[in-house]
C-alpha cells in the first residue's frame, strides 16, 4: 500500500488561494493520480485526476477552470492549486492513487481548506 500524506491547506477567504500537495511514499511515475474532498455532512467526491506523465487530466463540473492538478514525479508529489476559492470549496481534501488500474482508496488525514466569505 503506497502512503499518501496530505498537506497545504489552510483558511482562506474567498476569492482566495491554496496549493496542496501529496507525498506519496514510492515512486508514483506509473500511477494516476487523484484529488477528492469531503464537505461536512456529505459524501467525498471527486475533484481532479491526472495521468502518470501528467498529459491528461480531468476535473469534476464544479471546478469551472479554478482549480489545476500536476505532478512532480521526481519528487513523488502531486499537487492541487486551488484558485478563486469558493465558501463551498470547503472540506478536508484527499488524494488517491491508481495501483494495479484500481483507486486504493486508503484515506489519510487529508488536508482541511476551509473558505469564508
Amino acid at each position: 500500500q503506497v502512503l499518501l500524506v496530505e498537506s497545504g491547506g489552510g483558511l482562506v477567504q474567498a476569492g482566495g488561494s491554496l496549493r496542496l500537495s501529496c507525498v506519496a511514499s514510492e515512486k508514483i511515475s506509473t500511477n494516476t493520480m487523484g484529488w477528492y474532498r469531503q464537505a461536512p455532512g456529505k459524501q467525498r467526491e471527486f475533484v481532479a485526476g491526472i495521468s502518470p506523465g501528467g498529459a491528461t487530466t480531468k476535473y469534476a463540473d464544479f471546478v469551472e477552470g479554478r482549480f489545476t492538478i500536476s505532478r512532480d514525479n521526481a519528487m513523488n508529489t502531486a499537487y492541487l492549486q486551488l484558485n478563486s476559492l469558493k465558501p463551498e470549496d470547503t472540506g478536508v481534501y484527499y488524494c488517491d492513487i491508481k495501483v494495479g488500474g484500481v483507486w486504493q482508496s486508503s484515506w489519510g488525514q487529508g488536508t482541511q481548506v476551509t473558505v469564508s466569505s
